[in-house]
């Protein structure tokens, strides 16, 4: 069974940073993309960065500069790292695994913005 799992959402005032992490298991995931995707409410859900099985990465306007994704394979892990956060920024994170047969989504960690 293909589980997404993520963590490090929270909390934090405008300018400040956090950290996600999305850890995979039932699955390897080194050939597929991963990315990160949020929703905020009242609003559709959003691709804010993604990154392809080579590393070749994508980044949303709105965050581009602020925010980086990375991927670490030998553990099935993928984070992104987002700094200078803005009130904008608050929604619910969810990671997306892509691979040539179906996509994963995981569950989702809120992240809060405060101004």
């Amino acid at each position: 069974q293909v589980q997404l799992v993520e963590s490090g959402g929270g909390l934090v005032q405008a300018g400040g940073s956090l950290k996600l992490s999305c850890a995979a298991s039932g699955i390897t995931f080194r050939n597929g993309a991963m990315g990160w995707y949020r929703q905020a409410p009242g609003k559709q859900r959003e691709s804010v960065a993604t990154i392809t099985s080579v590393g070749r990465t994508n980044y949303a306007d709105s965050v581009k500069g602020r925010f980086t994704i990375s991927r670490d394979d030998a553990k099935n892990m993928v984070y992104l790292q987002m700094n200078s956060l803005k009130s904008e920024d608050t929604a619910v994170y969810y990671c997306k695994l892509v691979t040539g047969v179906r996509d994963y989504w995981g569950q989702g960690t809120q992240v809060t913005v405060s101004s």
